[in-house]
C-alpha cells in the first residue's frame, strides 16, 4: 500500500495571504506607473534618480534581508523544538527593523533639507509615495515583530505557530517589496 503523501501546509493563516496578495497587487500597480511615467520623462527621472543616496538604499537592503534570515532561523528553531533560540532571533530581527525605520528617516531628512518634497516633481512623488508606503509597512511589521519576540520570551513560547508563521509572512513580504523597489527608484537607469 502505497504511503499517503504528507498533507500540505500553508504557512500562517489563510487571511494574512490574502492580504499580502492583495498588497502586492497594489504595489504592482504603482510599480507599473512609475515605470510607465519614467518611459514618458525619461530626463526627469533620470536627472532626479542620481539625486538619491544608493548608499542609504543599499544598506536598508541588507539590513531587511538580514532581517528575513533571522526570522526564518526564529521560525525554525521554534520547529525544531529549541524555543530557547527564537527571541535572540527575533530580537535581532526586530532591531534590524528599527534600524530600517531610523535609516529612512535621516534619508528623507536629507531630502527635505535639500528642499526636495514629492511636489518637487513626478519621481519624487512616485518616491515618496511608494517608500512612505513602504515605510508603514515597515513600521507594523517591527510591531508585529516585538509581539512576536515578547510571545517567544512567555512560558509557552512554542504553542501553535501560526501567529510565528503568519509574522514572518508579513515580514517577507516587507522585505521583497524593498527588493523590487530599491533597483526600481534607486538603479534603473
Amino acid at each position: 500500500m502505497p504511503a499517503t503523501p504528507p498533507r500540505r501546509h500553508l504557512p500562517g493563516v489563510e487571511g494574512v495571504w490574502v492580504f499580502v496578495f492583495a498588497d502586492m497587487a497594489v504595489f504592482a500597480v504603482m510599480f507599473g506607473a512609475f515605470m510607465w511615467d519614467r518611459q514618458h520623462n525619461l530626463e526627469v527621472f533620470e536627472v532626479n534618480r542620481q539625486l538619491l543616496n544608493v548608499d542609504f538604499g543599499g544598506i536598508n537592503t541588507l539590513i531587511l534581508l538580514t532581517s528575513s534570515m533571522l526570522v526564518v532561523l526564529a521560525i525554525a528553531a521554534l520547529k525544531q523544538g529549541r524555543t530557547r533560540l527564537a527571541p535572540p532571533f527575533l530580537a535581532l530581527a526586530l532591531a534590524c527593523g528599527v534600524t530600517f525605520i531610523v535609516l529612512k528617516v535621516i534619508e528623507y531628512r536629507e531630502k527635505f533639507d535639500a528642499g526636495i518634497s514629492m511636489l518637487s516633481n513626478d519621481f519624487f512623488m512616485y518616491y515618496f509615495v511608494m517608500t512612505g508606503m513602504h515605510l508603514g509597512h515597515v513600521v507594523v511589521g517591527t510591531v508585529i515583530l516585538a509581539a512576536l519576540w515578547a510571545k517567544s520570551r512567555s512560558a509557552q513560547p512554542g504553542g501553535s505557530l501560526s501567529a510565528y508563521e503568519g509574522g514572518a509572512t508579513y515580514w517577507h513580504m516587507v522585505d521583497l517589496l524593498w527588493v523590487c523597489l530599491f533597483p526600481l527608484l534607486y538603479l534603473v537607469r
